[in-house]
C-alpha cells in the first residue's frame, strides 16, 4: 500500500511498496531520508544509481525516481520515468499526486502569480479572490446575496434572528448560516417561512432582469428535480438570456446540459465561464467535466490542472486530474503504431520525448530568461518519427468518444502536457477540436479596477449596482407611522414595521395591524430581531433620511427620559420610598409608559393614586424598575421599589397615559436641641412600633412579613436619607390606613411631625385592637 506524509519543507512525498528483491534496503532507506530531508536530487541520484545496477528496470523504482524528479523541479526528466514505469505496467491514479501537484503549484506561482498558501497575487494586488475560489470571483456575495446558495434573494424571509435567506434555502437548514443560531423548522412555522414583503418589492425594483432570471433559474431547478429537463433547459435559457454574467447560473445549466449529454453545448458554457472569470477554480472544473464528457480528455486535464492550481485543497478535482492523467499515460502505450521501447537507461532520450513536450515544458524547469542545460533538446534533439507523431493532433468533433479514437489517443499525452504555459516566446499548440493553431493563455492577470475601461462603477454593495435615484425613501417607509423605517423587524407573516411601532400595536391587538394573522406566538416569544438587510439597506442608501429619522427618535428618547419636566404617572396605589411594589400591568398604556421607561434606561416612573377632580393626586413616590416578566399574551409583572417623593406641579398626557412636571420632596433638617428632640421622638416611637409589631397574631404577622419583609432597624442618623428612616416607610405601608391619611404623611416634609403622626395611628390601632 502506498501512502502520503509531507517532508520537512511541506511537498507531497508517497510511500512507495518495499523494492524488488537485491536492492539494498538501506539505500532506500538513505533515499527516502533525502526526501524527506528536501533533497531531491540526492534522491535521485541514489535512485538512479539502484536502477543503473538492474538488468531490467523496476516499476517502483521508476515511480519513486520520478517522484523525486518531478519534486526537484526537474519535471522533463521526471516524465522519462513516469513513461518508463507506464511502459511496465499500467499507471494508477494514486501513483500521481506528486506530478499533479507540482504542475499545479507551478502553474499558481509561476503563470497566475498566486502565492501557494494565502492565495492572494504574489505581488498583493488589491481585487484578488482568495484561495479557495468558491464563489470568490463569482458574483460577489453582497448585501442582497443569500448567504446559503449565494446567489441574488429569491423570495426573500428573515428568519428570527433578522438575517435574510431565500424561502428554498432557509427551509433546508436548522442553524443561520451567518450567527449560527437554531432556526425554526418548516413545520414549526405557522404557514411555513413566509415572504418578506418589503424586500421583495425592493430587489423587484432595483433588480428587475435579474430577479426575473433567479425566478426563471428556480423553476428551471424544480423542473429538472421533477425530470423534466427539456422544459428546465429552456427555463435555464430565458434565464440566462436574462442574466448573461451570471457564472453560477451558466454552471448550473452546463451541469443540465451534460445531464442530457449535450456534451458539445456544456463545453461551450465552460468556456464562456472561463472567459469571464478565469481565476474561479469552479469554471475551470465545469468546463473540464464537460470536455471529460465529450471524450477531450487531453483538454479536460487541462483545465483539471488550472483548478487544482487556483484551488490547492479541492481534494476531489485533485483526484479526478490523478485520473485522468492516467488514462493519458496509458493511452499513449495502448494504442497502435507507438514503437516498443527501448531499455530507457541506455536510450538517454529515446524512450519518449516529443519535442512539443520539451518546449511546452521550460516555464516549469527553469525561470524566464535563464539558460538551461537542456536547451540543445528544445532546439536540436532530432526524434525518431515515432515521437514527431505525438506532437499531431486529429480534428475530431468535439463530441467524439474516446473509442475509435485510433493514432490520436497516442498522442495526447504531449498534447496535454504541451498545453502547460508557454515560455514568453508565445509557442502555440493545436487544439483537438478545430485543427487551429492557437495560444494556451492561462489566466495571468485581473485588471485593476484603474486599468478596467467602460465598466461601471462598483456600487457600496461590492457587486450589484443600480440607478442611483431608483431608490427613494417612500420604499423604506413604515406603513403605521409614516416615516422611514427605524430599526426595522419583519413579523412572521412577511410584514415589515418599525420596532416601536409594532410594539405599541401588539399591547392592543395581537393580530398583525396589514394582514390581521394572529402574531400570539410571536407575541409570546418577543422575538422582536431587527431586520439586518433592511438596516444596512437604510444606512448605505438612505443615510442621510436614516440620520434625519435617527435624531428625532433620540430627541423623543431625550424627552421622556427628562425626570422632572414629562414623567410618567401610573394611577393605582399608594407607593412609598425603599418599599417594594409589585405591579400587574395589562392595559396596552402602561405596557406603552413600562417599555418607555426600560428603553430610555431611567427605569422610573411615578406612582399616584386616582383623584376624582384631577385625574390623579398632587403628590406620590418614583418607584424603580427592577425586573420585568412577561406573559406570553402581553402582560407582565413588573417589580418595583420606592425611591423618592414628589409634588405634581401640573397635569398633562402622552400618548395615552398620564404624566406630570414634578418637583422633588426632600425632609427639613433640623439642629441643636430641636435636633435632640427629635432623636428622643425618634426612638421612642420606634420602640413603640416594634412593640406594636411583635404582639399581633402570627398569622398576620406571617402576611406582613411575606409582603413586606422584617421591620427595618432603627437608624442612628434619623436625616441621614432626604425621604426620613426607611422604618417609618414600612410601618406606613402595613399599617390599616385609608390612602388620604397615607398620602397626608407622605407629602410631609418635617420628620418631627411624621412620627407624631405615627405615633397618633400606632396608639389609635392599638386600642381598637380586640384583647
Amino acid at each position: 500500500m502506498e501512502t502520503e506524509v509531507r517532508s520537512r519543507r511541506g511537498e507531497l512525498l508517497v510511500h512507495r511498496p518495499p523494492g524488488p528483491p537485491g536492492v539494498c534496503s538501506e539505500m532506500l532507506e538513505v533515499a527516502e531520508e533525502a526526501n524527506r530531508a528536501g533533497d531531491f536530487n540526492l534522491a535521485v541520484e541514489i535512485y538512479g544509481s539502484m536502477l543503473s545496477d538492474l538488468q531490467q528496470p523496476d516499476r517502483g523504482l521508476c515511480l519513486r525516481k520520478a517522484d523525486s524528479l518531478t519534486r526537484a523541479g526537474r519535471i522533463s526528466e521526471a516524465l522519462d520515468s513516469f513513461c518508463t514505469a507506464a511502459s511496465l505496467g499500467k499507471l494508477r491514479p494514486e501513483e500521481l499526486p506528486v506530478l499533479v501537484e507540482t504542475i499545479a503549484r507551478t502553474l499558481r506561482e509561476k503563470e497566475l502569480g498566486l502565492s501557494n498558501a494565502s492565495g492572494t497575487r504574489s505581488g498583493g494586488a488589491d481585487g484578488v479572490p482568495d484561495g479557495d475560489g468558491d464563489g470568490a470571483v463569482d458574483e460577489a456575495l453582497d448585501l442582497f446575496s443569500c448567504g446559503l446558495c449565494r446567489r441574488l434573494l429569491h423570495e426573500p424571509t428573515t428568519v428570527e434572528c433578522g438575517h435574510t435567506f431565500c424561502r428554498s434555502c432557509v427551509e433546508a437548514v436548522e442553524e443561520c448560516a451567518h450567527c449560527q443560531q437554531r432556526l425554526s423548522g418548516k413545520d414549526a412555522v405557522p404557514n411555513g417561512h413566509r415572504l418578506d414583503v418589503v424586500l421583495s418589492g425592493l430587489l423587484a425594483k432595483l433588480f428587475a432582469a435579474e430577479s426575473q432570471a433567479r425566478k426563471l433559474w428556480a423553476e428551471g431547478e424544480l423542473l429538472w428535480k421533477n425530470q423534466s429537463p427539456a422544459q428546465a433547459l429552456e427555463k435555464y435559457n430565458a434565464a440566462v438570456d436574462l442574466a448573461p454574467s451570471s457564472g453560477r447560473l451558466l454552471c448550473q445549466r452546463a451541469a443540465l446540459l451534460m445531464d442530457m449529454r449535450n456534451f458539445s453545448q456544456a463545453v461551450q458554457d465552460g468556456s464562456s465561464l472561463c472567459r469571464m472569470k478565469p481565476l474561479w477554480g469552479e469554471a475551470h472544473c465545469v468546463k473540464a467535466s464537460a470536455l471529460i464528457g465529450a471524450g477531450q480528455k487531453d483538454e479536460a486535464l487541462q483545465e483539471l490542472f488550472l483548478c487544482v492550481a487556483l484551488k490547492p485543497d479541492w481534494t476531489d478535482v485533485k483526484l479526478q486530474a490523478q485520473k485522468v492523467l492516467s488514462e493519458v499515460f496509458s493511452s499513449v502505450f495502448e494504442s497502435e503504431g507507438v514503437p516498443p521501447l527501448l531499455r530507457p537507461l541506455q536510450g538517454g532520450l529515446g524512450l519518449l520525448k516529443p519535442p512539443a513536450l520539451l518546449r511546452s515544458l521550460r516555464p516549469l524547469t527553469q525561470k524566464p530568461g535563464s539558460a538551461s542545460s537542456q536547451d540543445s533538446e528544445f532546439s536540436g534533439t532530432k526524434s525518431p518519427p515515432a515521437d514527431e507523431s505525438l506532437c499531431r493532433v486529429s480534428s475530431a468533433s468535439p463530441g467524439r468518444s474516446e473509442h475509435g479514437a485510433g493514432e490520436s489517443s497516442a498522442k495526447s499525452l504531449a498534447g496535454v502536457l504541451a498545453a502547460l504555459p508557454p515560455p514568453p516566446g508565445g509557442l502555440k499548440r493545436k487544439h483537438s477540436g478545430d485543427g487551429a493553431v492557437v495560444a494556451f493563455n492561462p489566466p495571468t492577470k485581473l485588471l485593476r479596477p484603474d486599468e478596467e475601461s467602460g465598466v461601471e462603477a462598483a456600487s457600496p454593495l461590492g457587486g450589484r449596482s443600480f440607478p442611483a435615484g431608483l431608490l427613494d425613501s417612500g420604499d423604506m417607509e413604515c406603513s403605521l407611522c409614516m416615516r422611514l423605517f427605524y430599526e426595522p423587524v419583519a413579523t412572521p407573516c412577511g410584514h415589515t414595521f418599525c420596532l416601536k411601532c409594532l410594539e405599541r400595536c401588539l399591547d392592543h391587538n395581537s393580530n398583525c395591524p396589514l394582514c390581521k394573522e394572529n402574531l400570539s406566538e410571536y407575541l409570546a416569544t418577543r422575538g422582536y430581531s431587527k431586520t439586518l438587510l433592511m438596516e444596512e439597506v437604510l444606512q448605505r442608501y438612505l443615510g442621510d433620511e436614516l440620520a434625519e429619522r435617527k435624531k428625532i427618535h433620540e430627541e423623543e428618547m431625550k424627552e421622556l427620559s427628562n425626570l422632572n419636566q414629562e414623567v410618567p404617572i401610573f394611577i393605582c396605589t399608594m407607593a412609598f420610598p425603599t418599599i417594594t411594589c409589585p405591579l400587574h400591568v395589562f392595559e396596552p398604556r402602561y405596557r406603552l409608559m413600562i417599555r418607555r421607561s426600560m428603553e430610555t434606561g431611567t427605569k422610573q416612573f411615578g406612582m399616584c393614586i386616582a383623584d376624582e377632580l384631577k385625574g390623579f393626586a398632587d403628590y406620590g413616590c418614583m418607584l424603580e424598575v427592577r425586573d420585568v416578566k412577561f406573559f406570553p399574551d402581553g402582560r407582565s409583572v413588573v417589580d418595583t421599589i420606592g425611591v423618592s417623593r414628589f409634588k405634581v406641579l401640573s397635569h398633562g398626557q402622552r400618548d395615552g397615559y398620564n404624566t406630570a412636571k414634578i418637583e422633588y420632596l426632600e425632609d427639613k433638617k433640623v439642629e441643636g436641641e430641636e435636633l435632640a428632640e427629635l432623636l428622643k421622638l425618634h426612638n421612642a416611637v420606634y420602640e413603640q412600633a416594634n412593640n406594636w409589631f411583635t404582639s399581633l397574631k402570627d398569622n398576620m404577622k406571617s402576611q406582613i412579613l411575606s409582603h413586606f419583609g422584617q421591620l427595618p432597624s432603627q437608624d442612628s442618623d434619623p436625616q441621614a436619607s432626604p425621604s426620613g428612616p426607611a422604618w417609618c416607610w414600612w410601618l406606613l405601608a402595613v399599617l390599616p390606613l385609608e390612602n388620604r391619611a397615607q398620602l397626608t404623611i407622605l407629602a410631609m416634609t418635617s420628620l418631627k411631625d411624621r412620627l407624631i403622626a405615627i405615633r397618633r395611628v400606632l396608639i389609635f390601632v392599638s386600642r381598637r385592637r380586640p384583647r
